[in-house]
């Protein structure tokens, strides 16, 4: 086992990676209270609720809520079934939530745990590749809105991170695939030598070799948690994370949330992004082709959806998080390894890529 520490001061928490690391007593120094609510889905729930039971300290008082597995649920309604739960089995507020499952329960059990009593205690043990290289770390928590994804939410740490990685025996090829988009874009942004790691080890991902994978969850999660401890409520490089999203999260909400996975869609927005950044004269026709090439060897879309038009894509980015007086920012690449935060880019050219 690997233990990463994600630096915010008081609020500081441990991020455990390894292989079959669910099972073992990891959990209970970082439990409060006697209480504990476990918020997990039901595909998740017949596969690992009994493991993450069977290791939870005797004295607590334990209670599940079981959601709809799936994007579309990931709105204020389910939200609320949490809510139901908690206050049905009568929880305080020194509860500890407990997310056992992928992106949409963690950060609907992150947000119910912000929100409860104004705050209880919650632990993330992310069950896929894309929660356990990015959502489960750095405290972004939310629901989606039919108008915009993530667009209601706060920033609230978990106390800790459980990342077992053999959870992906049984994760769907093309979950799989969808979080290794996360994966290549810490590459892009901030690491070039991982990047290159990356293109001569993809087939071991794709293959689901247990080293290739370990060190891609480790190395993912190390520069999460070196970018949150500089910038935890997303005011300068954090906003980095989220290259390919402005673009990704328009094609989810115009697709049906769900309808493309999380990782698709920043699959093909990042191609967008790198396409606009090669039309700016900031990185090559050669390194776009490369981030290409990578994308699809993890058998990734790399382009948007046929039935979307510029005019869709304008809509829906114009109620990005990362607009900022009027001005649409987009996260772009001045090189490989390489990111930045910025209005100052053709609006001609913008629209060549809405429209290619």
């Amino acid at each position: 086992m690997q233990t990463l520490t994600v630096n915010l001061g008081d609020r500081s928490y441990p991020i455990f990676i390894g292989q079959d690391i669910l099972s073992e007593a990891l959990i209970a120094p970082f439990i409060k209270g006697t209480q504990v609510m476990v918020v997990t889905n039901d595909t998740v729930s017949p596969l690992y609720l009994d493991t993450l039971l069977g290791c939870l300290p005797t004295g607590n008082a334990v209670d599940v809520t079981v959601l709809p597995d799936g994007e579309s649920f990931k709105d204020l309604t389910h939200l609320n079934l949490i809510f139901d739960r908690l206050l049905e089995c009568r929880h305080n507020r020194t509860t500890t939530l407990i997310a056992l499952g992928g992106g949409v329960v963690g950060d609907m059990t992150g947000f119910a745990a912000a929100s409860y009593q104004r705050g209880v205690n919650f632990i993330q043990i992310p069950t896929t590749v894309l929660s356990q290289v990015d959502s489960s770390v750095g405290g972004k928590t939310g629901v989606n809105h039919s108008m915009g994804k993530n667009m209601i939410g706060a920033f609230y740490q978990p106390q800790l991170v459980v990342a077992d990685i053999s959870v992906f025996s049984t994760l769907p090829d093309r979950e799989l695939s969808a979080g290794l988009a996360e994966v290549i874009k810490y590459g892009l942004i901030y690491d070039y030598s991982f990047f290159c790691w990356l293109e001569d080890n993809i087939e071991r991902l794709i293959a689901r070799d247990a080293d290739a994978l370990a060190y891609a969850i480790f190395r993912s999660c190390e520069i999460k948690a070196e970018v949150v401890a500089q910038d935890e409520k997303e005011s300068g490089i954090r906003a980095w994370l989220n290259l390919g999203h402005t673009f990704g999260h328009a094609i989810e909400t115009h697709q049906g949330y769900g309808n493309w996975l999380h990782g698709e869609a920043v699959s093909a927005g990042t191609m967008m992004a790198l396409l606009l950044s090669c039309e700016m004269k900031w990185i090559s026709d050669e390194d776009v082709s490369r981030a290409r090439m990578l994308f699809e060897k993890a058998n990734l879309p790399i382009l948007p959806p046929e039935n979307m038009s510029e005019k869709d894509f304008i809509e829906l980015m114009s109620v990005d998080k990362k607009v900022l007086n009027g001005e649409l920012r987009l996260v772009l690449l001045k090189s490989l390894g390489k990111a930045v935060v910025t209005a100052d880019y053709s609006k001609e050219k913008l629209m060549s890529v809405l429209g290619a």
